[in-house]
Parts: C-alpha cells; sequence; structure tokens
C-alpha cells in the first residue's frame, strides 16, 4: 500500500459516491423521458406489473442517484442498488456475455457494495447531519 495516497481515501470514496449517483440519476431520467417505451421493455423481460417495478426501479435511480451525490443515507441507497444491480445482472444480462453485457452492471454493483460497507467519504451529508455515522 502506498502510505502517502491513504490521506485521499476519503476523497476517493465520495468521488465513487458522487459518479454512481450521477450514473444511477441520469439512467433513472432516461426512464422518466421514455416511460411508455420503458413499460414495454420491463414487460418484456419479464417484471410484472411492469408498471410498478418501473416505478420502483425509476424512483431508486433518480431519488437515490440524488442521494448519493449528496451524501445522504448512502449505505441505505447502496444497498437498494446493490439488490437492484444483481437483479439485473441474474434475471436480465447473465445470458449475455461480460464483454458488450453485463461488465458496467458489475462495476455499479461493486461500487454500490463498496458504498454500502464504508459509507459516503468525504463530504457526505450523513457526517455532517450526524445520520447513520459510520
Amino acid at each position: 500500500m502506498i502510505q502517502p495516497l491513504l490521506v485521499f481515501s476519503d476523497t476517493a470514496i465520495a468521488v465513487l459516491r458522487v459518479v454512481v449517483g450521477i450514473i444511477l440519476f441520469a439512467h433513472g431520467m432516461q426512464k422518466v423521458r421514455g416511460w411508455k417505451g420503458a413499460i414495454q421493455g420491463f414487460g418484456a423481460m419479464g417484471f410484472k406489473p411492469a408498471v410498478f417495478w418501473l416505478g420502483i426501479v425509476t424512483a431508486l435511480e433518480v431519488g437515490g442517484g440524488a442521494l448519493l451525490i449528496l451524501g445522504l443515507l448512502t449505505q441505505v441507497i447502496a444497498v437498494l442498488v446493490a439488490i437492484e444491480f444483481i437483479v439485473i445482472i441474474l434475471k436480465v444480462k447473465l445470458r449475455q456475455s461480460l464483454i458488450g453485457g453485463f461488465e458496467l452492471d458489475l462495476l455499479v454493483l461493486a461500487a454500490a457494495l463498496i458504498l454500502a460497507t464504508v459509507g459516503g467519504g468525504a463530504y457526505d451529508l450523513d457526517a455532517f447531519l450526524g445520520i447513520l455515522v459510520y
């Protein structure tokens, strides 16, 4: 381990938290903008009732993404995101190859698991407000 770099570890976790939040928020907004097509897509993937599951996923991605960016309820949101991406990988993407298939989903899952276990890092509202201090 490179000792001088350890002083940046808390900031690195914060960067990871914000980037995952931005990615989730962007994907959630894509579902909001293409709501009717997304309903059909969820139905075709076997999620019934499609509108219910799409609503859950969209709320998690838009709302949870925003909360991750702010660093609010980071560990709770990260656990929910990890569950979402486990379902995505196992139910939707596993039949595809790793490359061009589920490699990005696997990366988001890993990032969510890191955030779930270590928290939001520096500059998060959880620590500032004294909520879920880890």
